[in-house]
């Protein structure tokens, strides 16, 4: 079993949801953490709770994975005791609306497109390279049940998951004959803010998503993920779908009264 003390974790979308458990738990086990997200003010509560509870060494950074300039300069000006980052956790991701192709919105197209995609490419571009020159390094990407097969209204969200899943059997092809491990975590229903922001913010509908079952949380997922980069290093999981017991696959669901 790998230490992960003073490992450096960068983790992306890291102000709520998967990326904030995976905060909790990398901080609990004490690695050094570089936190990414758009929302600054949640980023900055979240290092001050986890500095009190464990004296944790975090660097922030806002940062919107979309923008590649962004993420190129915020890779190439952390600071010498922040810039070999053992293992980046691509988890920032969304999901817009469920509508049928034909009658999609262009927006909500781009922002999957631009978010689960390129910036996942954009993220492991600027940080992979300094792994291999080191020999030393672990992507875990963070995909979906999603990305195995289409559901009804899912279109463009589960291609974009199967895209990242794609990538991440290439990049373990293009980084074979190195050290560095790539992970590819396939959640189900996890109850974060998913819904909420396909939905656009409508609570009542997002809702419905998780009544009459128990969904995954968060941190469910991210000791997943800490199991994963854990491994002795002659280990890789390549895989891992997690799901609630209540969920067979991506449309078959188990909802009790």
């Amino acid at each position: 079993m790998i230490s992960l003390k003073d490992q450096i974790v960068f983790i992306t979308g890291a102000s709520s949801g998967i990326g904030k458990a995976c905060a909790e738990v990398f901080a609990q086990a004490g690695a050094r953490l570089i936190l990414a997200a758009r929302r600054l003010e949640s980023l900055e509560n979240l290092a001050n709770d986890l500095r009190s509870h464990f004296a944790s060494d975090i660097y922030l950074i806002s940062l919107d994975v979309c923008d590649r300039p962004a993420v190129e300069t915020a890779v190439k000006n952390l600071p010498p005791a922040w810039s070999g980052v053992d293992i980046l956790i691509n988890n920032a991701g969304l999901s817009r609306g469920l509508d049928k192709l034909h009658e999609g919105d262009f927006q909500d197209w781009e922002e999957m497109i631009d978010t689960n995609i390129k910036g996942l490419l954009y993220m492991t571009r600027y940080l992979v390279p300094g792994m291999v020159a080191r020999g030393k390094g672990h992507i875990v990407n963070i995909g979906s049940i999603a990305g195995r097969a289409a559901y009804p209204g899912g279109n463009v969200y589960c291609a974009s998951k199967a895209a990242v899943r794609l990538i991440s059997e290439g990049l373990k092809q293009d980084l074979l004959g190195t050290p560095i491990r790539v992970t590819e975590v396939q959640p189900g229903l996890v109850e974060t803010e998913f819904s909420q922001v396909r939905f656009h913010g409508d609570q009542a509908r997002a809702d419905k998503v998780y009544q009459g079952l128990t969904a995954l949380t968060g941190e469910d997922v991210a000791d997943v993920i800490l199991f994963t980069v854990t491994r002795p290093a002659h280990v890789n999981i390549s895989e891992v779908l997690l799901v609630p017991t209540d969920q067979a696959n991506a449309t078959l669901v188990h909802r009790r009264n």
